[in-house]
């Protein structure tokens, strides 16, 4: 059960630029073997945005860009890739991301439930739902970032059977390591967190890196706290490393 988490963060302005390169990172991850790959929220856009009319120039339908360019990723590679980025629905915005299955189409499109203060200046809640998927390396589910603050979701976890949670986060850096925190919103669910994370500063706001996959109270692979790249862990493997 490989699974891989992609670090990055986009320059503003250079969508298209981005997307090439997650999907480069991600094809690394897929020759590397691995069954999932989980992609940063936000992951070509960058996060931080005063306005709907800031954020619109690079928000997409969900059948666009993004799904354009990791599509052949995932076939290619036979994954499953989770993607944040900006929805355009209607008169509607959401943080959401993409769920592509391994024959590159669409199987869901998940929507942030619990909100962050720097969503809130463009993004409406999200009325997705949460939803598992049942792959050939086993079941798991999604959330994006303050998600995994919400009791309700991670009683969904617990309850879903799902044995990875796939995570895109743009986690802000609050002066301390987080992969401790992390093992302790997983506790109790049964599932193994898949953490990609962005890195550096984006206006006023810094973000930690440090992209993770944890199974318990295991870190299996990290991530740096500034760099882009691809972490690759086999669940399977039994691993010594220190606790998070």
């Amino acid at each position: 059960m490989k699974v891989a988490a992609v670090q990055y963060k986009p320059r503003k302005g250079h969508k298209p630029a981005a997307l090439e390169a997650l999907a480069a990172h991600a094809h690394a991850a897929g020759a590397r073997g691995a069954e999932l790959i989980v992609l940063p929220e936000m992951a070509a856009t960058g996060y931080v945005f005063a306005s709907r009319a800031e954020l619109d120039p690079v928000a997409e339908e969900a059948r666009g860009e993004t799904l354009a360019a990791l599509a052949p990723v995932a076939r290619e590679h036979g994954a499953w890739i989770v993607a944040g980025f900006p929805e355009r629905a209607a008169d509607k915005r959401f943080n959401s991301a993409l769920v592509i299955d391994p024959t590159g189409a669409l199987a869901f499109v998940y929507r942030k439930t619990l909100l962050y203060e720097l969503d809130e200046t463009w993004c409406d809640p999200g009325d997705s739902g949460y939803r598992a998927f049942d792959a050939d390396f086993g079941r798991f589910t999604l959330g994006i970032c303050m998600d995994l603050n919400d009791d309700r979701f991670t009683a969904w976890c617990a309850g879903s059977g799902a044995r990875i949670i796939a995570f895109p986060t743009n986690w802000v850096d609050e002066d301390h390591r987080v992969w401790g925190y992390w093992a302790w919103r997983i506790d109790g669910t049964g599932a193994a967190l898949v953490a990609a994370n962005t890195w550096g500063r984006e206006g006023t706001a810094r973000f930690r890196g440090e992209s993770a996959i944890i199974d318990g109270r295991v870190l299996h692979a990290a991530a740096p706290r500034q760099g882009d790249g691809v972490i690759v862990a086999d669940l399977k493997e039994p691993v010594e490393l220190a606790e998070p």
